[in-house]
């Protein structure tokens, strides 16, 4: 039962393989594959590593063994990267592999694993060409379509290559039919070109079949090994200008021309007749791609069939840009043919570039003729910035800051991705990232949910239902979430060049986009000037609503109404019951916030925090602490039995509340007395009195929860908390809050995400 290898694992992109989601990977443990790793081991070379023994297929087995080819091929530099010196070294040494030339056991073993790796039938891994390597041989070259080109049961050097990567050269779950045809037409009709490698044949376009079309059409334009490269040069377009093809064209340009087609999921036959059926199918393909309809192969559908700009000199009516659009600069815009101009709704915190909107721009875009649709962007350049926690800080930022612009209900606001994601990224972030900006904007009810970023990036987000539009990043030309790829099904943005137009005062830099008619923007605004009043008393007919949010934001960061804490630990409140606790403190909230000139939900956040998560535990070592100062001959030895701990509503330590009172009172911000936080009867006084009553009226805990947020501030470098607190900011000081190690950093973001949920309702109220 050979099943090791079912679909093509998740590949280093130095290495040119498309990465594939996680929950497409279907590995299974194979005797035969842990023998082939049984047998990696047993090597003793520098250079080639120890494999994990699990009977699964994966690229440390494909790299170890590529080094253990290397090492027999005479090779010093062993390597994970089957390049150029190992193909030449095969191709000067043994160019024709079988049971004739094989030089050793060892090599013949390493054929063996690599074919039970690959999914074939490797012979037992007994170290002989045997009839069933032979078999296996051919039958993995008639996979990858290159029998023609390497006819019998020998090894070619290129063959070789394509048995020592994670590529499949058979249909997988999900592979298309007919892209599987276009693979197989490229191996077999130009595997013998020097810089063309055998790609997979398992349905799925992309980045290495790309790139192989690319060279196809190199190669028919008569371009030399050496010059064809796989790149949209200008040769290349040169060359695809003299080649369009119509009804009743015939030959290898209407094969190359409905290959394209193919892979970008049209689904017409493979052939070299451009027939009537092909004609309505391009015609389909320019409309959606918003070309000039004409039914024929015309350069620019070839460009937008083959690289992701498709061709960039070509009109476009949407723009996007970081600059304030002035009114020299909006008739340039609209002069040139624009409609449409993509803004920003904030800055990158602590970054140079002013690229957010200004007062007045938008009411200049509109009195010009041109509508603007919203972006949200803060960092959204990695995969570590996305997650759900910090998708519900950004989707009530965009509602917070739509509102304050203007933006009417109806108005889709487009959230960045400007990385090239990996599949397994956009998995394991991006998803559960726009889960959340689903969730919150659904909830609110005023604005829908938009994507930019690469087209794998978009097409996925859209089919979980959780975007909209997608404004694309195609300018990206070689990022792998565009290569091999096509245009997301809900576009409505595609950019594709950054030009500059106009002169003087009215000239401007702007990404150009096509426009697909999906989305239209805003033409009108009604813009809500943002607040810096203090916070009043909570309106008690919006309880319910706060509370429900509150629910379902704990509940996507895994903390249910009841429990969710360590096994074994009893958790003393539900959300609920927390939420009502504090909800009896509002006044008290209500009065240290505006003396403090501090947001409310700065402060509930790690009240409702503390509360929610508060243990049995806590008792015992508030216990420990009154047994400590009160007790003469208590057991050191006990645990429990500290000077200090953390208590209260707030779960504050005395030493804590010491410090950040001094602070303050250093600042000029409160008036008291300064007291020493390495002085037992300094803490013993302040702890009782943040103890105070426990869970009833204890204003003097709440009030060192919002200094303790202050000192925070200043300790994270960010500087006292004011009531226009950035929300980076916001995020330090409760992440210092909860202590300096990743639990506290993990909080810390979740804590925001809890901020804006609260910051949402009570924002209205001011």
């Amino acid at each position: 039962m050979i099943r090791s290898i079912h679909r093509a694992a998740e590949a280093a992109d130095t290495h040119g393989h498309q990465p594939v989601r996680p929950d497409e990977w279907v590995f299974m443990a194979d005797e035969l594959v842990l023998r082939a790793q049984k047998f990696i081991n047993t090597y003793n070379v520098d250079g080639i590593p120890t494999v994990t023994e699990d009977g699964v297929t994966g690229w440390g087995t494909m790299y170890a063994l590529t080094r253990c080819l290397q090492h027999e091929l005479g090779l010093t530099a062993l390597s994970d990267n089957f390049g150029p010196g190992t193909l030449a070294a095969l191709e000067t040494n043994y160019p024709k592999l079988n049971a004739n030339t094989v030089p050793s056991a060892n090599f013949c073993r390493i054929i063996q694993s690599a074919l039970y790796c690959k999914g074939y039938d490797g012979g037992e891994i007994d170290g002989k060409y045997n009839e069933r390597v032979s078999t296996a041989v051919k039958k993995l070259k008639s996979d990858m379509s290159v029998t023609g080109a390497y006819p019998s049961d020998y090894l070619t050097p290129k063959v070789f290559k394509g048995l020592l990567n994670m590529d499949a050269y058979t249909r997988v779950d999900g592979g298309s039919a007919g892209i599987r045809i276009v693979q197989q037409l490229l191996n077999r009709r130009y595997v013998t070109r020097r810089d063309f490698r055998i790609i997979p044949c398992d349905g799925r376009h992309s980045r290495d079949v790309a790139k192989s079309m690319l060279l196809a059409i190199q190669y028919e334009l008569g371009m030399s090994d050496g010059v064809a490269n796989g790149v949209f040069g200008p040769g290349t377009q040169g060359g695809l200008k003299e080649h369009p093809v119509s009804l009743g064209s015939t030959g290898v340009w209407v094969q190359l021309f409905t290959a394209g087609m193919i892979l970008n999921h049209r689904t017409i036959p493979l052939t070299a007749t451009f027939t009537s059926e092909v004609r309505d199918a391009v015609s389909a393909f320019q409309e959606f791609t918003r070309l000039s309809v004409t039914g024929q192969g015309d350069f620019r559908t070839w460009a937008s069939l083959l690289v992701s700009t498709g061709d960039p000199s070509r009109e476009g009516t949407a723009s996007d840009c970081v600059t304030t659009i002035t009114p020299a600069r909006a008739k340039t815009l609209h002069d040139k043919g624009y409609r449409y101009v993509g803004r920003y709704l904030s800055n990158v915190p602590g970054s140079l570039l002013d690229k957010e909107i200004k007062p007045g721009e938008l009411d200049t875009i509109a009195t010009s003729g041109l509508r603007c649709f919203p972006i949200y962007q803060t960092y959204g350049a990695s995969a570590g910035y996305f997650r759900n926690t910090q998708g519900t800080v950004d989707a009530y930022a965009a509602i917070e800051r739509a509102v304050h612009y203007g933006f009417k209900p109806g108005t889709r606001i487009f959230f960045a991705v400007d990385f090239d994601a990996l599949d397994h990224e956009i998995t394991s972030n991006i998803i559960p990232h726009f889960r959340a900006i689903r969730r919150v904007l659904a909830a609110d009810g005023r604005y829908g949910v938009g994507i930019y970023g690469p087209r794998n990036v978009c097409t996925r987000v859209h089919r979980e239902g959780l975007s909209k539009a997608s404004f694309v990043s195609d300018m990206s030309t070689g990022f792998s979430g565009n290569l091999g790829y096509s245009l997301p099904i809900d576009w409505a943005y595609d950019q594709i060049a950054t030009i500059t137009i106009g002169s003087g005062e009215g000239a401007i830099e702007i990404d150009k986009n096509i426009a697909s008619g999906r989305d239209k923007g805003q033409n009108s605004f009604d813009p809500k000037p943002r607040s810096v009043e203090p916070d009043g008393l909570f309106d008690t007919s919006r309880r319910a609503a706060l509370l429900e949010d509150i629910q379902a934001y704990l509940e996507s960061e895994n903390l249910p109404e009841e429990g969710g804490g360590p096994e074994g630990v009893v958790q003393l409140f539900s959300t609920t019951e927390a939420f009502n606790l504090l909800m009896e403190h509002d006044h008290i909230v209500t009065s240290v916030a505006k003396k403090m000139r501090i947001r409310k939900a700065m402060v509930m956040c790690p009240l409702l925090w503390e509360i929610r998560k508060l243990q049995n535990l806590d008792f015992l070592f508030d216990h420990g602490v009154v047994t400590y100062h009160t007790t003469v001959d208590w057991d050191p030895t006990d645990i429990y039995n500290k000077r200090d701990s953390s208590t209260g509503l707030g779960q504050i330590f005395a030493a804590t509340a010491i410090k950040a009172r001094n602070h303050l009172i250093d600042k000029g911000r409160i008036t008291a007395s300064v007291m020493n936080p390495d002085n037992d009867d300094d803490v013993w006084e302040i702890w009782q009195k943040l103890n105070g009553e426990q869970y009833t009226r204890n204003t003097y805990n709440i009030q060192h929860v919002a200094y303790a947020l202050m000192h925070a501030g200043a300790m994270m470098g960010v500087g006292l908390p004011t009531l226009d607190y950035p929300d980076r900011s916001t995020r330090l000081c409760l992440e210092r809050y909860r202590g300096e190690d990743e639990v506290a950093e993990r909080d810390g973001h979740t804590q925001l995400g809890l901020y804006r949920v609260i910051e949402n309702h009570f924002a209205p109220l001011r």
